[in-house]
């Protein structure tokens, strides 16, 4: 009775959650998903070599390092594109103007704006932000022209393997970090197994294999749950050929350059095939497996939390689906990498991507000096004030990109990230295609799963994306 009416409450949800599933992958007119960040010159910002010492040797907050008695009485602005967390920030906000006594506006970008859209007719019409929460490819596409420098201050001892340069400066702070790879339940894992699971042991294709197989012969018929939806397919799974062409970046950027002039060829590319060969395993192994392309997002981590399957390819934003199918804080999920391979020592088979997806970048143009100080000052205080580092962790519910905060995050699918990102077992790549990317590939990754098309149909749909775009 309970699965009925959770699958009936998920159906009547299923409209008016629509664009929440978007959340961990934010589009707009200028690209896809990435990470990036900027900074500013040690002349413009006041800070305190010793006191970011101590913060270092205590392991968490002392304070901040810039000086905001000057700056009191500032107002500033910031313009929010993480619209669930607008409630937050304007808390945050005003803890920030309590004890720094500088005011900071929160702006909404309302329902269905585009952020790169909104933010350049702001400044077209000369009313730009103090500070902006833009997507990493937002931030590519405005710094040098709006942006401020951020390259000398002092957070980016925390997080230089988080930030984006953009022709060797930083622009942006990196405002909040997610991941993904396939989420699994422990308990259902143990529960259908009988014995313990530890997910150190799967590190390989054929151990992830290996582990499906004993599942379904203990009763869990098909222990994978793979959603549908196309933003999923195209972005988050097939992305992991650009991301783990070395784990950065910059050779996310490089690989997908080479398909697009065509000196890679898509079907001699081993992520390539790596990646299909575990979208096989996946598929074999598929709760929806019937009916893939009927499956039911917001039914999907409700097999998870019923028991009924053990994985879910997916990221730490699915959190909220999870926690509004029963599942609770205490429970024990978390991640494996999404398997490349079957080479033990290969970065894809012991880390998990995780990289910021929201940038905060400084106004150059139509702020004032001591505007921006006040808003380097809020930057500063989120890194190195407790406020500021609890207001961001357990007030917005974000993973923070900078290693001084240790405050633990709620849920376990961001506890998880955090633990894997100060073990050293992330990689911080997070490609940047365009727009299109994700709708395009994503419905030949639709009909591939639904098996529409073969590997070679899928690798010549992929090609001529790429052809495409010279």
């Amino acid at each position: 009775m309970r699965k009925n009416l959770k699958k009936l409450a998920a159906v009547l949800l299923t409209a008016t959650m629509a664009t929440g599933m978007l959340a961990g992958c934010g589009s707009n007119n200028s690209g896809s998903a990435a990470g990036s960040s900027e900074a500013a010159p040690a002349s413009e910002a006041a800070g305190s070599e010793s006191a970011s010492a101590a913060a270092t040797e205590a392991g968490g907050a002392t304070g901040t390092t810039i000086d905001t008695s000057a700056l009191a009485g500032q107002s500033i602005t910031l313009l929010n594109s993480k619209g669930e967390i607008q409630t937050a920030l304007e808390d945050l906000a005003a803890t920030f103007a309590d004890e720094t006594g500088i005011n900071l506006e929160v702006m909404a970008c309302g329902t269905g704006e585009v952020p790169y859209t909104k933010i350049t007719s702001m400044y077209q019409s000369g009313t730009a932000p103090t500070m902006a929460i833009l997507d990493t490819t937002d931030v590519i596409g405005l710094a040098e022209e709006y942006g401020l420098d951020l390259s000398d201050q002092d957070w980016i001892q925390y997080c230089d393997s988080m930030t984006t340069k953009v022709n060797g400066k930083v622009y942006s702070f990196p405002f909040c970090v997610e991941g993904r790879g396939i989420i699994y339940s422990k308990k259902a894992i143990e529960d259908a197994l009988g014995e313990e699971f530890d997910p150190s042991t799967i590190n390989s294709l054929d151990s992830f294999k290996a582990i499906c197989e004993k599942l379904r012969a203990a009763g869990m018929e098909n222990p994978v749950v793979l959603s549908k939806e196309d933003w999923s397919l195209g972005a988050h799974q097939l992305g992991y050929i650009y991301d783990t062409y070395d784990g950065t970046t910059a050779g996310a950027d490089k690989i997908m350059a080479a398909l697009k002039d065509g000196s890679q060829k898509v079907e001699d590319y081993e992520r390539f095939n790596q990646f299909v060969d575990t979208m096989d395993v996946i598929m074999e192994y598929n709760y929806n497996k019937e009916d893939p392309l009927g499956a039911i997002y917001d039914e999907d981590p409700m097999h998870l939390v019923d028991g009924d399957a053990a994985f879910w390819p997916n990221g730490n934003w699915a959190w909220p689906n999870l926690a509004d199918s029963g599942a609770s804080t205490d429970d024990e999920y978390g991640f494996i990498p999404f398997v490349l391979g079957n080479d033990t020592s290969d970065f894809a088979n012991t880390s998990m991507q995780a990289s910021p997806t929201k940038q905060l970048m400084v106004d150059s143009k139509q702020s004032t000096p001591e505007q921006q100080q006040a808003a380097l000052a809020f930057i500063d205080w989120l890194v190195n004030s407790e406020s500021g580092q609890k207001g961001l962790v357990e007030g917005c519910a974000v993973i923070p990109a900078c290693s001084n905060n240790t405050v633990a995050p709620l849920d376990p699918l961001s506890r998880d990230i955090v633990e894997k990102m100060n073990a050293g077992h992330t990689y911080a790549s997070s490609f940047v295609a365009p727009s299109d990317h994700w709708s395009v590939v994503g419905a030949s990754m639709q009909k591939y799963v639904a098996g529409q098309t073969d590997r070679a149909g899928l690798a010549k749909e992929v090609a001529d994306y790429w052809a495409a775009q010279k």
